[in-house]
Order: structure tokens, then sequence, then C-alpha cells
């Protein structure tokens, strides 16, 4: 393996992974060779015109006006996410195995679903708690007994994987409900394409702009019977969501109405949409808002942002919904202890992508073996979302050690731990040259009447130094995730 200091002086010579697993120079047992011509060239490029590229694409990413929206208590702010211009690179053959695991994982937890809203055998059989499951909040009653189409619940799965010092790709957890960031997938390439034609040149790189009409097509098959051409649309909760741009961005790739609730009405348990020539019917809707907000006679009547009367709509079949109602459960955290087990059960089959170790703190030996090695583990809240509310043992205060260990012992089904996983870095473009910086990857992953995998996926990277929180609330951005079509290491 060539490594940085084997170089001549060139932007890369004094790149220093610091004994992490690096995403473009891999580790002496694992050396990425696949990656040689493209770090070669980045190690060619002079720094102030690398620098002055990814000034005007994050100019070009704000014009475009790519942001999502960060809310406190205090005010409302439309960010950029950051956007490095040095790419993670995967070999054909590590991304065929990536696809399998994903493929595998989507599986088991749509036969999960089914389950659970019908025979509820993993249950019986003892393979998972009872009441994790039906004592769950995103448990959803109204789903007993109700068929989907294909049996497929989870029709969009972001799933969070992170690479650990020995270079494994490992599951940090499952998004089955609205998963986010596809746009910037698609927009990181755009972005890089215009900006790095030279980087690009005969590379050979998997495409990520048929996303549109892969989910396009997804939400065809799963529309009722009905005469002409489906009707899709895009439901969204409104531009105060943080992912606003998204749904605008899929809507258009799509080629499909985007709408808010109050643009679609419910009448004889058919659905609606209001246009200037009256009503039109909808067939299929892809909703980007949580159960709880999607129909207020169903769940939270206090919801203004949901469509009275769509989910009886949905329960007799006029009509389909993705993801399906009551997808939660299998993204819990705590339930995401149990997807290995069940991968087994409905499979027969050993998990491809492994989970990171994951000890759940409702559990008595969870919570003991928690709260005697909090200084080495990370602690996460089963509810939240953005990186809030962890607590990162090995670089907490001694205050920040006892305020976690108070909220274990007061609410400890709200907690998992895991041990601090090493992530693997990335060269990062930072204002004094080139910095290795922690990354993890979300693919996505689309399921209709089969499942496919956008060949790439998200890259997040923990921009400030020594963090290993990626998220865009948090101050992470991204990266342009380059899935090889051969050569070395495929």
């Amino acid at each position: 393996m060539d490594t940085p200091a084997d170089t001549a002086r060139n932007l890369l010579s004094g790149y220093d992974p610091g004994g992490y697993f690096c995403e473009l120079f891999g580790n002496a047992a694992n050396p990425a060779d696949h990656a040689r011509q493209i770090r070669d060239r980045i190690a060619s490029f002079d720094f102030a015109d690398l620098r002055q590229r990814a000034h005007s694409a994050e100019l070009e990413l704000f014009n475009l006006g790519i942001t999502f929206l960060i809310q406190s208590a205090s005010q409302a702010v439309d960010r950029i996410l950051p956007f490095d211009v040095i790419p993670r690179v995967i070999s054909a053959g590590e991304w065929a195995n990536l696809e399998a695991g994903v493929v595998q994982r989507v599986t088991a937890l749509n036969l999960f679903l089914k389950d659970i809203y019908s025979d509820q055998a993993v249950i019986k059989d003892g393979i998972i708690p009872a009441d994790l499951v039906l004592g769950n909040p995103n448990y959803r009653p109204q789903m007993v007994g109700l068929k989907v189409p294909f049996d497929t619940y989870i029709h969009i799965l972001g799933i969070d994987l992170v690479r650990d010092g020995e270079g494994t790709f490992r599951v940090l957890e499952d998004n089955g409900r609205v998963p986010s960031g596809v746009s910037y997938v698609v927009e990181n390439r755009n972005l890089m394409q215009r900006a790095f034609p030279d980087l690009m040149a005969d590379i050979g790189l998997r495409p990520v702009d048929n996303y549109g009409p892969r989910l396009l097509n997804a939400m065809t098959e799963i529309a009722p019977a009905t005469a002409g051409e489906p009707q899709v649309v895009l439901l969204s909760p409104g531009a105060y969501n943080s992912a606003y741009f998204e749904h605008i961005f899929l809507a258009r790739e799509m080629g499909v109405p985007l709408v808010e609730g109050r643009d679609l009405v419910v009448e004889d348990d058919i659905v609606y949409m209001k246009t200037t020539d009256g009503l039109a019917r909808v067939d299929s809707v892809y909703r980007r808002l949580n159960d709880d907000y999607l129909d207020p006679r169903a769940f939270n009547p206090d919801s203004m942002l949901g469509v009275p009367g769509i989910f009886e709509a949905y329960r007799k079949g006029n009509v389909a919904l993705a993801n399906a109602v009551g997808t939660g459960v299998a993204d819990d955290k705590a339930v995401y202890a149990y997807v290995p087990r069940m991968i087994r059960y409905y499979l027969g089959e050993d998990a491809i992508l492994p989970n990171v170790e994951t000890h759940i703190c409702r559990e008595a030996e969870g919570l003991k073996y928690t709260l005697d090695n909090l200084e080495r583990l990370v602690v996460k809240p089963v509810g939240e979302a953005g990186g809030y509310g962890i607590t990162i043992g090995p670089r907490a205060t001694a205050e920040e050690i006892e305020d976690c260990r108070r909220k274990l012992l007061d609410d400890p089904a709200n907690y998992i731990s895991q041990p601090m996983v090493p992530l693997s870095v990335c060269p990062t473009l930072v204002e004094e040259g080139v910095e290795p910086r922690h990354v993890d990857l979300r693919p996505f992953c689309i399921t209709g009447k089969s499942s496919w995998v956008l060949p790439g996926g998200l890259s997040r990277v923990a921009l400030r130094r020594g963090t290993l929180v990626v998220n865009s609330s948090q101050g992470g951005g991204s990266k342009d995730t380059w899935v090889l079509t051969g050569g070395p290491g495929r």
C-alpha cells in the first residue's frame, strides 16, 4: 500500500489517518488499491485551485437552494449542507457485499412487520420480547390484519453504516419511517461532475441519477388497480420541515405533484387532490410525515398537517402509502439489537452486515453493564434522531457522565449503549490543507415488487476535528460517494 508519506510533496503528502481505517488509503491489512488512480489525481491538484473550486461548489449549493432547516427555540435558520469535494470511494466488490446486506436487511424487516401485524410468531417463539413490540409507541394496532401490496411495509429504507478499525462495515441504525438525505446524494454527484470533470474522467462510476424514476416505479407498483395511469403525489409537512428542499427535489425527480395535507381531501374513502379543474383522484402517496401527523381522525387529533380520513381510505385499499403506517417499530433503536436474530429466524441466514454490539438498558443485564462502563460507552436515547441526546462516554466530562447516569436510572427503557466505534476517516479539505475526518454511510433501498439499492449513498462527514458526530444538525457535512464499476478490489 502506498501511504501519504511515500508520495512526493503533493496535496496528500502530509496526510495522516492517525491509525484509523482510511476510505481512500485503507490500512496495512486491507489497502485501497481500487482508489490508487483517484488518489494520484487528488494529490496532483493545486491546493489554491482546489479551495477555489470547493468555494464555487458551496456557492452553487446556496444559489440552488440546496438547504436544510435548523430550528431552535428562538429561530429557524436555512443552511446549506457543507459539501466536501474529496470523494469517498467504494470498490465494486465491496459494494456488491453492501448491496446484498442491505437487501437482506430490508427483506427481514418487512417480514418482521408483516408478522407483528398478523400472527406475531416472532413474539410467540421468543425471538423478541412482546412488550418491546406491543408496548412500542410506534406500534399501530390499527394495522393488525391489514394487507399491504407485496407484503412491503418499508418501501424506502435508509441504513446507517459505519466502518470500524478493521475496515468492517457495521449497521449503526435503521431508518424505516421517513429516511432523508437522498437528494444530497444526487446533487453532490451533479456538483462533482460540473466542478471536477478532470478528477472523474474515465474512472468508471455507477450512476445515481435514476433514483427518481426508480422511486416512481415503486410507487406506481403499489397503487390500487384503477382505470388509467396511477396518480402519485409526495405529501410534505410544508416549508418549515427541515428536509423541505428534498421534498421539492424528489417530487421534481419523480415528475409528481408536491402536496400538503390541505391540498388533499377524502370523500367516500377515496383520496382526491384539489386542482384548478376540480378534484383528481390520488392513488399512491409518498409521505414525508410521521404517523402521528398523518390523519387526525386515526392518530393525533391535534395534527394540522395530515389528511382527515386518509387512513380509512388506506385501510380499505383505495390508496397506497409509502412507507406503510406502523413501520417505526422496525427502526426503534432497541428493536435494532434483535435484527440479526430476525434475519436468522425469517431467512435462515447470518447477517451479511453485522450490527454494532448493543446493550439494551431496559434489560437488567444491559443496564448494569452500561452503568458499570459509562466512561467507555456511547449512550443513545431510543426515540431521538439527528445526534441529539447522545453521551459519548470516552469524551464526556465527569458532570456529563453523572447526568447520563441519572437519566439511565430514571428511564432505562429509553436508552441503549454501544462501544465507541473507531469510525473510518476520509481525506477532507480544511483551511489548513487535507486532514482526516470521520465518516459514515447511509445507503438507500427502494422496495416494491423487488428491492433496488442506490449505488453509493449519503456519506456524512464530521467536519470538526476529532468529533464522531456526523449529523448535519450537529455541524456535519457530506461527500460524494463513488461506487466503481470494476478494477482492483472488485
